[in-house]
């Protein structure tokens, strides 16, 4: 009985450590090739953009829709 729980503990152990192994084995190519790819961003183009966005005429609240606009009066 003893062995027949050793080896379950060592089947459960090795179950458990199978996927950190697979992640592990990861050719290291393939992201070399992803790094490489990045787009070159061209900084006179960024500050165009974002010359072009519109200002904004009224203050942006983010609580806004969780409260109420104008405050609750209380009657007598």
């Amino acid at each position: 009985m003893r062995t027949f729980t050793v080896a379950m503990a060592v089947a459960m152990m090795a179950l458990l450590a199978m996927p950190a192994h697979a992640q592990a084995n990861r050719p290291k190519e393939e992201t070399r090739k992803v790094e490489e790819k990045k787009p070159v961003v061209d900084e006179k183009a960024y500050k165009a953009a974002l010359e072009r966005i519109p200002e904004s005429r009224e203050k942006y609240d983010p609580w806004g829709v969780a409260r109420p606009a104008e405050p609750v009066k209380k009657t007598k």
